[in-house]
């Protein structure tokens, strides 16, 4: 139980900085300084978490599953402005 709660304690923390970070590119409405592989192994990294906890033999931990699933979406959502603020940049030349 102690590992779950440390665990969950150290994705909330991650957790914390992605939203701060979609907001920023949205506003930045660019992409420079952004790095796509970055974002990509970020959510690949989520993407082997959250598939840890389903095929996990100790039981179905809902609870930790809900951050892992949650930064996941944040980081889809940077990684969809990331395109959108490089089709900016292209048009703005």
């Amino acid at each position: 139980m102690l590992a779950e709660i440390l665990e969950i304690f150290m994705i909330v923390s991650f957790g914390f900085s992605w939203p701060l970070n979609v907001m920023k590119s949205f506003k930045a409405r660019t992409a420079k300084g952004k790095s796509l592989a970055f974002l990509l192994f970020i959510e690949f990294g989520y993407v082997c978490g959250i598939t840890s906890k389903l095929v996990n033999e100790n039981g179905f931990k809902w609870y930790v599953l809900f951050f892992y699933v949650l930064n996941f979406i944040m980081v889809g959502l940077d990684i969809a402005l990331y395109f959108r603020n490089k089709a900016i940049d292209k048009k703005n030349g």
